[in-house]
């Protein structure tokens, strides 16, 4: 065969199946009706006039119930008759708007709803060329450019255009020019002006959770957006791609020439008078291939469980547009929720109704998921509106429960331990790509759980240096990188629920918050809502503990109880976090009001708050009234609202208050004997703030009586039955009759014994010609400071 015949023309070769599927394409974009008298797919046509318009969508289900043949064939040769559908495309646009359309312009077919489902992990050799519909979670997420679709090239020889030379995945030239007289093969020049570009954008998506298999490691794949089809996903949503896997050339081995040579010059193991014995000895490079899914449809199903259909771009507007979104069935059930006067409670059960008590942890998990609102000042500074929960408790208080059915609940939340958590795997990582040598951000846990939650559990093991990485993502809702000569500053916005484990292992309830578990002041203050969790003994809640969890062993499903189902909370809070309320004056005024108080109550030296009150409380407060106004679908922050965010508020700050002193615990044995012995003596206990009042008085009353006595011979120090009878006078009017005279005597001992034998602030002084032991002298200890 002449070489003018061989490369003259385009394709000589006819593809039958291809032709058929376009007539019947075709036949089906001008014929398919899904109203009686209305094309169905006419309108979306019409939008491709627009010039950044190029992609038109059409669900696979339609062609099924159209015409059988045509998606048999679709499925089976997706990627041998898919430009023969863009080709049917582009006739019936130009067709129906013949003077509209440019005559360079390329159209293309997206399809969805595609009813099979495959395995990232099951894609073999088998799957190629066939239509598949995949799901993962997106990683990382290359920038748009421009991809060479067909290419116009001008032979340097002879000036000889070549036009449609289809380019493979790689940069492809002419064989040979066509002009007979000419047998140039390798030098041509690409004209850009009438070569055709397309979109091109390369994504890696990994394997969810749900389809990891026990034990094996998340498996990745490369997925090729084209068109209209790019910027469709970002680093964190979760997918589904419908397309086809593919074979690619795999560049990565073309980038290093003679690698293999240089290896086997060092290699000492051969010996050396080895002659050559081929091209690959001298370091000719291969050509080796990797697959890759090539998709045409995106469909970001990260707010599909929670949006119940309404647009996830889109948040706020009117009660009116917001119902619009909505089906009448779903806006019928939402009606009658919000109807549901312990609605509140109702929520909270039904998400965790394996875990027995814990109400408040459950309705301050609830109110994060909705949220408060997010703002921005007119300086431009924003302000979160997410919320951020720490649960701190014993172990097997069901921590890590609470944050594994949030992270099964919520359709974007990342699950994450601190110990084997890095700084850059908890914000973003810049990695070098293996094909354009480029440095990429790729997304970490914060970056995965925009717009979500982020758990991270075993929070109190994180390294130091890795807790600070986190403190402009709690408030700023940023993270800003600057390495390898990338400098971004991406959004983190995402609520962090996080559970940490006290010091010991167990909670010491007589020391502080602070003092019980190993974070920062700054990590501490960002957090909205501390909740404690210490495993006590009572009988009451250990039988029912024990009896729920042994029914959750025994029946499983018909022990789970729920008022409503996961699918309904799902589809409610995603139509509650479209309301935007806004702060009434009667509740502003509130809302001060109860800071005031939060901060007297902080100032006043008699109490033990969990930390210091400060503004970040009060921000806290807000969002979380502006939380509850979206669970009861309000457009208004009333007054009720409020109370109920402080209640929930205030018991996160003092349930971590020291508890109840036993005054009895620090009597010997032979004074417990006779505790025993009278029955008169009950069990003496009073709360940390009255023995902090007590102790207090009697400082101050000893140090002034030493002052005034410092010459005597006792140095000023008071006799233990003087320092008694002092008291005892002092609350003379709020003592009422003689058995109220005994207690409290007995418990000025017993306060004044522990001040002796435990705290060790008064110290016991004997004079050696002093022969009352019972009653010895009491001096407060040189070092101790009144707090």
């Amino acid at each position: 065969m002449d070489v003018s015949e061989r490369t003259q023309g385009p394709i000589r070769v006819i593809d039958e199946l291809g032709e058929k599927c376009q007539r019947l394409f075709l036949t089906f974009l001008q014929q398919y009706e899904q109203v009686e008298g209305e094309i169905k797919y006419l309108p979306d046509v019409q939008n491709l006039v627009s010039p950044e318009r190029n992609t038109i969508t059409v669900s696979f289900q339609d062609i099924t119930d159209y015409n059988r043949t045509l998606a048999g064939i679709i499925q089976d040769d997706y990627y041998r008759v898919y430009p023969y559908l863009c080709k049917a495309l582009s006739i019936f646009v130009r067709n129906e708007h013949p003077a509209n359309i440019q005559q360079k312009k390329q159209f293309y077919v997206s399809l969805n709803d595609f009813p099979g489902h495959t395995k990232i992990r099951l894609l073999k050799t088998d799957r190629v060329g066939h239509l598949t519909k995949i799901s993962g979670q997106v990683v990382r997420t290359h920038p748009v450019h421009p991809e060479l679709v067909s290419g116009t090239f001008v032979c340097l020889e002879c000036q000889t255009t070549i036009p449609g030379v289809e380019q493979q995945f790689k940069y492809t030239q002419p064989a040979v020019c066509r002009n007979p007289v000419c047998n140039n093969r390798t030098k041509f020049m690409l004209d850009i002006n009438q070569s055709k570009f397309v979109d091109f954008q390369k994504v890696r998506i990994q394997e969810t959770q749900s389809e990891l298999p026990r034990g094996s490691i998340p498996r990745c794949v490369e997925v090729v957006l084209r068109a209209e089809a790019v910027e469709h996903c970002q680093a964190g949503d979760k997918c589904d791609f419908t397309g086809t896997l593919i074979v690619v050339p795999d560049v990565v081995s073309l980038a290093t020439p003679g690698v293999r040579h240089e290896q086997s010059r060092t290699n000492k193991n051969e010996s050396s008078n080895v002659g050559v014995r081929g091209l690959k000895s001298l370091g000719v490079r291969e050509l080796n291939y990797r697959m890759a899914f090539l998709a045409c449809g995106v469909e970001s199903t990260s707010f599909s469980k929670m949006s119940g259909g309404l647009d996830a771009s889109d948040e706020g507007g009117d009660i009116d547009s917001i119902a619009k979104q909505v089906s009448e069935n779903d806006l019928q059930k939402i009606y009658e929720m919000t109807r549901d006067r312990n609605l509140y409670q109702n929520l909270a059960t039904s998400i965790f109704p394996t875990i027995h008590g814990s109400d408040e942890i459950k309705k301050g998990i609830l109110l994060m998921l909705f949220g408060g609102v997010p703002k921005q000042t007119l300086e431009g500074t924003s302000l979160r509106g997410d919320i951020n929960v720490c649960i701190v408790g014993d172990p097997s208080t069901a921590k890590s429960q609470f944050l594994k059915q949030v992270s099964d609940f919520s359709p974007r939340c990342v699950y994450t331990s601190g110990k084997a958590s890095s700084a850059a795997g908890l914000t973003a990582a810049v990695v070098k790509d293996e094909e354009s040598g480029e440095f990429v951000i790729e997304a970490g846990a914060l970056l995965l759980a925009d717009n979500g939650i982020c758990c991270i559990d075993e929070f109190d093991k994180m390294d130091v240096r890795d807790q600070v990485a986190i403190h402009e993502a709690m408030e700023q809702q940023t993270i800003s990188i600057t390495k390898a000569g990338v400098k971004a500053v991406l959004n983190a916005r995402t609520s962090i629920l996080a559970a940490a484990n006290p010091i010991g292992g167990r909670y010491d309830r007589s020391k502080s918050l602070q003092q019980n578990i190993q974070l920062s002041a700054p990590i501490m203050s960002r957090f909205d809502l501390f909740f404690v969790l210490v495993d006590e003994c009572n009988e009451v809640t250990d039988y029912a503990i024990a009896r729920r969890i042994v029914e959750l062993h025994s029946r499983q499903q018909e022990s789970v109880e729920r008022e409503y189902s996961l699918e309904e909370i799902q589809r409610y809070i995603g139509f509650a976090k479209k309301f935007k309320p806004r702060i009434t004056p009667e509740s502003q005024e509130y809302i001060v009001e109860e800071y005031k108080k939060l901060r007297q109550r902080d100032a006043n030296a008699m109490s033990k708050a969990s930390w210091r009150i400060t503004v970040r409380q009060l921000e806290s407060l807000i969002r979380l009234s502006e939380a509850m106004a979206k669970m009861v679908c309000e457009d208004k922050v009333k007054v009720a609202h409020v109370k109920e965010a402080f209640k929930l508020l205030n018991k996160s700050i003092i349930r971590v208050e020291t508890p109840d002193i036993n005054l009895e615990e620090e009597q010997d044995v032979s004074q417990a004997d006779e505790a025993m012995e009278t029955e008169q003596n009950e069990n003496l206990r009073i709360t940390f703030e009255d023995y902090r009042k007590i102790s207090n008085i009697l400082i101050l009353h000893m140090r002034e009586y030493e002052d005034k006595h410092k010459d005597s011979d006792s140095e000023g120090a008071l006799r233990k039955k003087d320092l008694t009878t002092w008291y005892l006078e002092q609350m003379e009017s709020a003592i009422e009759g003689e058995n109220d005279m005994v207690t409290q005597r007995n418990i000025i001992h017993k306060v004044i014994d522990r001040l002796v034998k435990v705290d060790n602030v008064l110290l016991e002084m004997t004079l050696p010609e002093d022969d009352s032991a019972d009653n010895p002298f009491l001096v407060v200890h040189p070092n101790y400071v009144i707090e």
